[in-house]
């Protein structure tokens, strides 16, 4: 069994012990609380980067084993906390299950400037360069300067991106794949911004404040606010489409 990188049990180990095959849909819930913003479309497109590999039913509908679970849970805390690569979990996790000793690794660069990978112990700050992000993503140039120019990725201000820019890009290339252009995804970036807007204004009084404990809660509460923000937002699309997602 695979050991959790950064320590503790995922929630795959608790549906281990079910010994069920699961839907995408109970996978989604069984995720969420640790992974609030996972969705299924980024439980498909890390499937279609070959980071799990889900049964199919005769009817081609997707069945999870809890290893399938628990290596999703890996999957994605390796992306939040340590930012890699998709390739390089990928092989970090096929190397651990073939059990042999695979240090954390994590995004560095070398003297002369190219990319290259280094173990570390703890936990690093997630940020990626503009290679990475393209060589992580698969795209090209033209793409990302395409989805910056409509707001849905943009570089910090010292010109690298954070780990959430990895995220969005595999959506946004998994949306593609439907017809559905860039271009059509500004309504979308609009209403994020607007409630990412409400959430500041309602820990903003927090944030502010002298005791360091408070701004640490914070921290917390902004991100129980978007979970619950992310729920409500699933929940109202389901209901304006009449539909469930499986």
């Amino acid at each position: 069994m695979l050991q959790t990188p950064s320590g503790g049990a995922g929630h795959g180990t608790a549906a281990a012990d079910t010994g069920l095959m699961m839907s995408i849909g109970t996978v989604l819930n069984v995720l969420r609380d640790e992974f609030p913003e996972v969705t299924i479309s980024k439980i498909r497109f890390l499937e279609s980067e070959g980071l799990i590999e889900p049964q199919r039913t005769p009817s081609g509908y997707r069945k999870f084993s809890p290893a399938d679970v628990e290596r999703l849970g890996h999957v994605l805390r390796m992306q939040r906390d340590h930012y890699l690569p998709l390739k390089v979990i990928r092989e970090h996790l096929d190397a651990m299950e073939r059990g042999e000793a695979a240090p954390l690794p994590t995004v560095g660069r070398q003297r002369d400037g190219e990319v290259g990978l280094e173990p570390v112990e703890a936990p690093t700050a997630a940020r990626i360069g503009r290679a990475e992000l393209l060589a992580a993503v698969g795209i090209g140039e033209q793409e990302l300067d395409e989805w910056e120019s409509y707001g849905l990725i943009a570089p910090l201000p010292d010109g690298v991106y954070d780990a959430e820019a990895v995220t969005v890009a595999g959506l946004v290339l998994e949306l593609g794949r439907f017809g559905i252009e860039p271009r059509h995804l500004r309504a979308m970036k609009a209403a994020a911004d607007r409630e990412a807007g409400l959430v500041d204004q309602v820990v903003a009084p927090l944030k502010r404040h002298r005791n360091p404990q408070t701004r640490a809660h914070a921290e917390a509460r902004t991100k129980e606010l978007a979970g619950l923000t992310v729920k409500l937002h699933a929940a109202l699309v389901q209901t304006a489409l009449g539909v469930r997602l499986p």
